[in-house]
Order: C-alpha cells, then sequence, then structure tokens
C-alpha cells in the first residue's frame, strides 16, 4: 500500500450525536461518510459516485485532546419586545492537538495525487497539510502503526456509528481498531 501522511495543528471531528447538551468531545475515529467526503475532496472525479473506492485504509492519532468552550445558536428565532433574537449557549467541545491522519492507497498514482492536496477532517478551518513523502508498506505494516482506525462494516463487534450523508442517511457501522493509543 502506498501512505500519504497529513499533519496540522489541530483538528475536530463531531461526532454525529452531537446535540447542543452541554459537551461534546471529539471521537478518535473519522466514520465512513468522513472518509468518503475526504476521498472526493482529494478524487472530484469522484463527486457522483457513491462510495469509497481510492482510500483503502486510514490510521488517525493525535498528541492530546484540549477541551474548548464554543458558543452556539438555536435554529429556531424568538420574537422580543424590540427584535428577534436566536438563543445562545455554551458548549465544550474536544479539540485534537496535532492530529496526523495516514491514507493508504493501492495504487501509486492515487497516492500522488492526494500527496500535494491538503484535508480537512471535518470543518474547513482544520487544515492538515501532506508530508512530501508517500511511504510504501504491507497491510501488517500498517496496522502497527500508532492511532484509531474505523474498519468499516457490520461484524459481531460493529456498533452504529452515524448516518451516511452521501447515502440517503443509510446507518453506517464499524469497529475500532486501535495500536499505542488509549481509548
Amino acid at each position: 500500500m502506498y501512505i500519504v501522511t497529513y499533519r496540522g495543528p489541530f483538528g475536530f471531528i463531531k461526532p454525529w450525536t452531537a446535540v447542543r447538551d452541554g459537551e461534546t468531545f471529539s471521537q478518535q475515529f473519522l466514520t465512513p461518510s468522513i472518509i468518503e467526503g475526504i476521498e472526493k475532496k482529494l478524487f472530484p472525479e469522484l463527486l457522483t459516485v457513491p462510495g469509497i473506492h481510492k482510500i483503502v485504509r486510514h490510521k488517525l492519532s493525535y498528541s492530546a485532546i484540549t477541551q474548548q468552550q464554543e458558543v452556539t445558536q438555536a435554529r429556531a428565532w424568538r420574537k422580543t419586545k424590540k427584535a428577534h433574537e436566536r438563543a445562545r449557549s455554551i458548549i465544550t467541545r474536544g479539540v485534537m492537538l496535532h492530529p496526523v491522519l495516514r491514507l493508504a492507497f493501492n495504487e501509486h498514482d492515487n497516492a500522488l495525487k492526494a500527496s500535494v492536496q491538503h484535508v480537512c477532517l471535518c470543518r474547513n478551518e482544520d487544515v492538515l497539510l501532506p508530508d512530501p513523502n508517500i511511504s510504501e508498506m504491507s497491510e501488517d505494516e500498517f496496522s502497527q502503526l500508532e492511532g484509531f482506525e474505523l474498519r468499516m462494516g457490520k461484524s459481531a463487534q460493529s456498533f452504529l456509528v452515524g448516518f451516511n450523508r452521501f447515502d440517503n442517511q443509510q446507518p453506517m457501522y464499524g469497529w475500532i481498531e486501535h495500536n499505542g493509543m488509549s481509548l
């Protein structure tokens, strides 16, 4: 496999169950729809083709999670004597420090095309930039890399990880494999 490594100063992954209920924490894995979104950013020719076709594996690691406060607004407007207002609240969310994302491709040309572009985890300001070198390793070597990976699909250890925005909100399942980092 050909591996492209991306790094950035910080990154936030919005948990799919996140509601404005006080605290949300970054999850340590990327859902299938996040991987599909990254793939569609890297390979825009796949925008109209559902599914993940070029990214065969991924690994996400980070140095720490820091708690940040964010001001949010309700979607609904309320009428006051002077104007229309939206209710505000403050939530605490986890933000990964120094995330490292490794994407694995079966074809060198796909890795080469990906290695000259940036990616975002879930928000446009969470930019990860590619390392200049493409690594080559076996699937077993990739499995030994530090980090979290959501292995996609249904198995005895699978759990619901969200609803796919690219596929009519179909449920997505997977299980977490991790190496060298605690859950």
